[in-house]
């Protein structure tokens, strides 16, 4: 309600002020407050020109009373309105008055006056560097200045209600006491004073544990102190109180439990029995020395584990291990620590120490123990012989026995065990062993000496084949064996030694001998070992040496004899003729052999091949070979004219030229021509002729191709003349010079075509009924067997005209016209 109370105070307040400012905006003059207690209010004005006096009045709002008035001179700027009511709010105003009481100006504002005065009910000290104060509440106050004074100084503090407490005070000190109510408008003035003293400081302990049993506790000394309280107990409340009461400034509290820690309470007093502030502290007495020791020793790392029974109150153990040489030692929060880089083969004196905040224990009785041995040194390894190895090594002290370990690195592991320095092992080619020596005693193994390794002679391969075998070549393949970083292949032949080196699981030997036995082996060898000189070799025999082809002779056109140097041990020897017409072969075991059925007109290449067992040659350098060109299959001869004959014939494969040859008991005629065909003149009719062609290739061989006779035509009649018959007819006569021949005889005109054919004997025929006033074309031809008639037999020309009862002729001779003709014109009876 009061806070409520002042926020509306202090609203309105500022509202007035705000309307005073406005309200004397126009004259300039202002007033405010400098200080507020709980019966007066001190203002502050402007001075206004022309005021001879300035009046002051505060009006309490919201209550019943009367205003307060005070007056001042013109000089006066400053004054205090008392008294007033506490805790209220008023309305100042101010006003400037000329010497007539004319107000010449005004200014006011609102301000609440500070609460009522507080009463002190008592103060007192319950701690050194404190006092509490009570008092009775006033109304309107939000908060209380408390003030202590000693002397010209003071410290003040502002709480918000009763009990109030002045802290930061000097221990053992009398204090004047006094309070003030604080509200929105200010505050109150100093209540009555009250004194009080400080009771005295804590003393300042200090502890310490000087055994596992007891606990010295010292202080130093306190300002009026004339006596001192100390207890002693458990933290954790176990067991009972030990209490003394001392002047002096230490105490010893024995038959304590070890380790454990114990809270310490102690305070002074003052002459008159007043005690001070309480002072506490926290002390351990020391740990008892651990129990139950025990060691766990880790040979591989020349460490030991140490554990013992915890100790009560322990927060530390320390280890410490003596030698003759070295002391090493480790310190741990529990109750086990291990120890480093110990010394092999060494004997160590071992004591345990548990500490805590106040100090170390007492040191458990001394426990030796030994160390694992060294590591053997001095290894040697010899292979006595293939496949046994042999270990051996100088004595360790403090060993009992001793284990080799041999390790091949496909990772399978052997070892012995011995009291001894020596141990013997099997082995395989090709094989890295690691080999080990570890000493053993109680304590467990000796650390990891040097690792030795040993790697046997490489195996040897022994699949090797060749894979492929020529006149000079040989090519070996085998598989991989173990422990072999290159290989050695060697041929041995009985003049010379060829080697290939090569880390590949093959080998190419070149520069051989042909159809010569090599006696091959393949070594392995690696870098560390060398090469394994014990493998065994195998014979390979290159392939046969290449025939030389002496001669080519040809036995007919299709059939040739080939003839070589017969230079390999059993070999077969395959010839082949090789052409754009296919490949003919024939074999042989001796030095020559004949390929049949050649085809003619043909290029062939002619090669020979050795075989054996080993393999086969390369082919010999081949012979060229031409075959005599192909005789024309098809012939055809055309008599052209009586004495000239057409021949033409299909193409001769192989064949450039031609020669054709006609001959007869009379003769012969002869062509030669790049084409295929040929006219031959000189002819004689009715002859028989035998028909033969050269077929000639561009190198000049020559097929001699006959064929079937031929017979030349029947010779054409001479002397043909035509004589007129009875009732129109014509007589066509004819002389010939050869035997019995067929004839036949054409008429051609204008008014029909007449033909006649005479019997064999006949040189005559006659045609009846033939058209007058014509002009005919007469052609008398010999008749072929097959029935055709000559096509070149000479043509006549006849005029046949009508002259009465007569008919008259007009012979004309050859193809001439009607006015070049010559003609017979003869009467018929």
């Amino acid at each position: 309600m009061i806070g409520r109370r002042c926020k509306y105070f202090i609203f309105f307040g500022l509202l007035l002020i705000s309307f005073k400012m406005i309200i004397s905006a126009n004259t300039g003059f202002t007033v405010s407050v400098y200080d507020v207690t709980s019966r007066s209010l001190s203002i502050r004005w402007s001075k206004f020109p022309g005021a001879f006096s300035y009046r002051v009045m505060a009006t309490p709002m919201n209550t019943v009373g009367h205003s307060f008035l005070a007056y001042f001179t013109d000089i006066t700027l400053v004054g205090t309105l008392t008294p007033l009511p506490p805790d209220t709010v008023h309305t100042v105003k101010v006003e400037a008055i000329d010497k007539n009481g004319v107000i010449l100006a005004e200014a006011q504002t609102m301000q609440l006056t500070a609460p009522e005065i507080p009463t002190i009910e008592q103060a007192y000290s319950k701690l050194s560097n404190s006092i509490t104060v009570e008092w009775a509440t006033v109304p309107g106050a939000s908060s209380y200045l408390l003030t202590a004074q000693d002397g010209e100084s003071f410290i003040e503090t502002i709480v918000t209600n009763s009990p109030g407490t002045v802290t930061g005070l000097k221990a053992a000190t009398l204090y004047k006491i006094t309070i003030r109510s604080i509200n929105a408008g200010g505050r109150s003035q100093p209540s009555l004073s009250k004194k009080a003293k400080t009771v005295l400081a804590a003393p300042i302990l200090t502890a310490n544990s000087p055994s596992q049993d007891n606990i010295v506790v010292s202080w130093r000394p306190v300002h009026m102190a004339v006596g001192f309280f100390i207890s002693i107990m458990r933290a954790d409340g176990l067991g009972g109180m030990l209490k003394e009461n001392t002047t002096t400034d230490s105490l010893i509290f024995s038959s304590l439990d070890p380790g454990t820690l114990y809270t310490i309470k102690a305070h002074a007093w003052d002459a008159n029995g007043i005690p001070g502030d309480d002072s506490t502290y926290n002390q351990r007495t020391r740990p008892r020395a651990p129990g139950d020791v025990q060691v766990v020793f880790d040979s591989g790392a020349l460490r030991a584990t140490i554990s013992c029974m915890p100790s009560e109150g322990a927060s530390q153990y320390t280890i410490a291990a003596y030698s003759s040489l070295s002391k090493r030692n480790c310190s741990s929060t529990s109750t086990s620590c291990t120890i480093f880089s110990l010394e092999c083969g060494t004997e160590y004196s071992l004591s345990i120490v548990a500490s805590n905040e106040a100090g170390s224990s007492m040191p458990t009785e001394a426990l030796a123990f030994k160390t694992v041995p060294c590591a053997p040194e001095s290894i040697t390894i010899e292979e006595d012989e293939p496949g046994n190895l042999e270990v051996s090594w100088s004595d360790v002290d403090l060993s009992d026995y001793y284990v080799v370990f041999v390790k091949s690195d496909d990772g399978l592991e052997v070892h012995c065990n011995t009291s001894h320095t020596q141990c013997h092992f099997q082995s395989d080619c090709g094989f890295t062993y690691f080999i080990s020596v570890f000493a053993y005693n109680k304590a467990g193994q000796s650390p990891l000496g040097d690792i030795f390794n040993y790697t046997t002679a490489p195996c040897c391969p022994s699949d090797f084949n060749p894979v492929f075998v020529s006149s000079d070549t040989v090519q070996i393949v085998w598989s991989p064996v173990r422990g072999a970083e290159m290989y050695e292949t060697k041929a041995v032949d009985w003049a010379n030694e060829l080697l290939c080196n090569d880390t590949a699981t093959v080998c190419t030997l070149s520069a051989l001998q042909c159809n010569t036995q090599y006696n091959i082996t393949v070594y392995s060898f690696s870098e560390i070992r060398g090469s394994n000189t014990s493998c065994a070799s195998k014979h390979v025999a290159t392939a046969p040496c290449s025939p030389e082809i002496i001669s080519v002779s040809k036995d007919t056109l299709s059939v040739i004899n080939v003839h070589w140097h017969a230079n390999n041990d059993e070999a077969t020897y395959t010839v082949t003729a090789k052409g754009a017409a296919g490949k003919w072969h024939c074999t042989s075991s001796g030095s020559s052999c004949t390929i049949h059925n050649l085809p003619c007109g043909s290029l062939f290449s002619v090669s020979a091949v050795a075989s054996t067992e080993a393999g086969q040659s390369l082919p010999s350098y081949s012979v060229p070979l031409e075959t005599a060109p192909c005789c024309p299959l098809d012939i055809a001869v055309t008599q052209v004219t009586q004495s000239v004959t057409n021949i033409s014939w299909s193409t001769g494969t192989g064949a450039k030229t031609y020669v054709t040859i006609l001959e007869s008991h009379t003769g012969y005629a002869r062509c030669h021509t790049l084409q295929n065909y040929c006219l031959l003149g000189c002819i004689t009719c009715g002859t028989n002729y035998t028909v033969s062609i050269q077929a000639i290739s561009e190198t000049g061989l020559i097929s001699n191709c006959t064929y079937s006779g031929f017979s030349s035509s029947a010779c054409c009649p001479s002397g043909v003349q035509l004589y007129r018959l009875g009732n129109n007819g014509i007589r066509i006569y004819w002389r010939t010079s050869e035997g019995s021949i067929n004839y036949s005889t054409d008429l051609y005109g204008s008014k029909g075509n007449f033909t006649c054919t005479p019997n064999t004997d006949l040189t005559y025929c006659d045609i009846s009924e033939i058209p007058c006033g014509d002009v005919y074309t007469v052609v008398v031809s010999p008749v072929t067997d097959e029935g055709s008639k000559l096509a070149f037999c000479p043509k006549k020309i006849y005029s046949v005209t009508c002259s009465g009862s007569s008919v008259g002729m007009v012979i004309y001779r050859g193809r001439r016209s009607a006015d070049h003709h010559q003609g017979l014109q003869e009467r018929a009876d």
